[in-house]
């Protein structure tokens, strides 16, 4: 999107896929929540100086580790107002304590959403490390470790392991 993202991770090949993501969802006009704020750090290290600055201006050689507290805010608002929640993947580096906030953040949200009638679905083994990091897995309507098999089914594809079943 025409951003600086410092060191932060990049996977350069999915660039495009990337962008025709978000060209597509404009064009259905599907709303599609990005960052705004990320936390961020000189190193790739639980004990490493951070800091929060906009998620599309993070200066060399620091690097994203987290959504920051106004992304926060942004995505507890929409999860607030959802029916259905599908949460495949966490916010940041969850596993280092000082890059956890979002992830326990949203976690949370998700936890309250379900309590006040939404349906929720946790998939993929590093949200369901997460929900269970946080002692919130008996607080959602559902969690699976096959993250990229349940968007699969969601998406419509055959799974040969649900079609042995029902065959």
């Amino acid at each position: 999107m025409g951003g600086e993202v410092g060191n932060s991770m990049v996977e350069e090949e999915l660039l495009d896929l990337a962008r025709n993501t978000v060209e597509g969802a404009k064009m259905m006009g599907v709303n599609l929540y990005l960052p705004v704020d990320a936390i961020i750090a000189d190193a790739f290290s639980n004990d490493a100086n951070k800091k929060t600055c906009n998620a599309y201006d993070i200066p060399d050689p620091w690097m994203g580790l987290d959504i920051g507290p106004l992304t926060c805010q942004k995505y507890e608002h929409v999860i607030r107002n959802s029916a259905t929640i599908l949460w495949n993947g966490p916010m940041g580096v969850f596993e280092m304590n000082n890059y956890e906030e979002g992830t326990k953040f949203i976690a949370n949200a998700v936890a309250r959403a379900t309590e006040n009638g939404a349906y929720s679905l946790i998939g993929g083994g590093d949200s369901v490390a997460a929900i269970n990091k946080y002692n919130l897995a008996d607080k959602v309507s559902y969690v699976s470790t096959g993250g990229g098999a349940l968007l699969e089914y969601i998406e419509g594809k055959e799974l040969p392991g649900i079609k042995a079943i029902l065959d």
